[in-house]
């Protein structure tokens, strides 16, 4: 599957240069084709982004959210690089009007005004999307914000991307190719109906109540619902949801968070909830008996199906959602195999379903904490999770061979990943997740 997803991407992404290819007009020198062939291509680029970050399980079930959206992102940057080339290699910059007529374009560039300023509109409107979602954190404005911006912008990109093609380009002019054109905009709009329109009118027909919301740790909740209505959903412990608490589903207040809960424990969900600058810091407000809805199951880090002999979880902050759910999972099903957590935060305040975790410490699983900011009366582990820790705990050969779950902020990651690869484990029995992208 994976393989015939690569292809079809391919073949989308480079369909207008065969497109163009097929007229069979007299070629321009080296420089001008190149140039249009990298505008022509940045353009399939970012319509086809739609489609990849339109939660389609097809898509992202072969490769997993963290690949999937690394793509995503990886290609809107290409595309900018391929936009920002694309007038910068022409050697014809000529007016139409100061030759004489050439219907094949070979001799010039046009440069109509009209033309231009879509271009030109394209061009910034993509910049300053890709800039936003690099400084989203530092910027400050709330989630659903956003998110809308994001969706609108891309929208405006790719018509005012269509516009300047399809006026000013050389092949575009086709009546094929400006087909193409108009089905992949059509294509990228439903992808939005899809996550809009469509699965808030599924979620109606499924709503969940809040069961039980509570305090577990420093700015961190603890909240479980329960389906309303009907027998909840089918998952795997360490996939997440997107869900909207208190509001109607077609709104923007929704957020994706981990499954905390084991599916062999029932049909209730629970999750892990850190208050944040949107919707999430309104969570001490809520009441059990309040409207929820869920779209899931989405993401791969789970455990299921792995034949590794041991499992070890590894998280920092609110990354530990997953790794509730697949230790509750490992309790509820009593999977024997050994397992081990290993927990980074801040401060011991922030330590979330502490006295669980004890439970499970008592009965075998080995439990580490790591505080980077402990307090005078603290004995565990301190800084941060290094190399040199996860040396001392999984080093030991009959551990190499273990499955690793990751799951936290990227810099936690990378230099996680990178101690694992540097003790021996190979790259297919690590798992990971972030919560940030940039």
């Amino acid at each position: 599957m994976r393989l015939v997803l690569i292809l079809g991407y391919l073949a989308l992404a480079l369909a207008p240069l065969a497109l163009s290819a097929s007229q069979g007009l007299p070629p321009r020198a080296l420089l001008d084709e190149l140039a249009t062939g990298a505008g022509l291509v940045a353009l399939a680029i970012l319509l086809v982004e739609f489609v990849l970050s339109g939660r389609f399980r097809v898509i992202m079930r072969p490769f997993g959210m963290d690949i999937t959206m690394r793509f995503h992102q990886l290609l809107a940057r290409t595309a900018l690089a391929l936009v920002l080339i694309h007038p910068i290699l022409y050697t014809t910059w000529q007016r139409p009007d100061a030759l004489p007529n050439d219907p094949t374009r070979q001799s010039f560039v046009a440069l109509e005004l009209h033309g231009l300023l879509d271009g030109i509109y394209a061009f910034l409107l993509l910049g300053a999307l890709i800039a936003m979602a690099i400084l989203r954190s530092d910027l400050g404005y709330r989630y659903e914000i956003w998110r809308a911006m994001h969706g609108l912008g891309a929208v405006l990109v790719a018509w005012f991307g269509i516009q300047h093609a399809t006026d000013l380009g050389r092949y575009s002019q086709s009546e094929t190719l400006v087909w193409f054109w108009w089905v992949l905009f059509a294509l990228a709009v439903l992808s939005l109906l899809f996550v809009y329109l469509a699965k808030p009118v599924a979620k109606l027909r499924k709503p969940w109540r809040i069961k039980s919301l509570n305090r577990t740790a420093d700015r961190t909740w603890h909240v479980t619902l329960q389906p309303d209505g009907h027998t909840g959903i089918s998952y795997q412990a360490g996939q997440f949801a997107w869900i909207n608490l208190g509001h109607t589903p077609f709104g923007l207040a929704e957020n994706p968070f981990s499954i905390a809960s084991a599916p062999a424990a029932g049909p209730d969900l629970s999750f892990l909830i850190k208050e944040l600058g949107d919707s999430t810091s309104q969570l001490g407000k809520l009441h059990p008996g309040t409207r929820a809805y869920v779209d899931a199951p989405h993401g791969s880090l789970t455990i299921a199906n792995r034949p590794e002999p041991g499992i070890a979880l590894i998280a920092g902050g609110v990354g530990l959602a997953p790794m509730m759910g697949i230790l509750r999972e490992l309790a509820a099903t009593n999977d024997p195999r050994p397992a081990a957590l290993v927990y980074g935060n801040r401060h011991a305040g922030q330590i979330a379903c502490r006295d669980e975790l004890e439970s499970y410490a008592a009965k075998g699983t080995e439990i580490t904490h790591v505080l980077s900011e402990p307090g005078p009366d603290w004995t565990g582990e301190t800084g941060l999770i290094s190399a040199d820790l996860i040396r001392r705990l999984f080093d030991a050969p009959e551990r190499r061979n273990w499955l690793f779950v990751l799951c936290g902020p990227p810099p936690m990651l990378d230099s996680v990943e990178d101690a694992l690869l540097a003790i021996g484990v190979e790259s297919h029995q690590i798992l990971s997740e972030r919560f940030v992208y940039d």
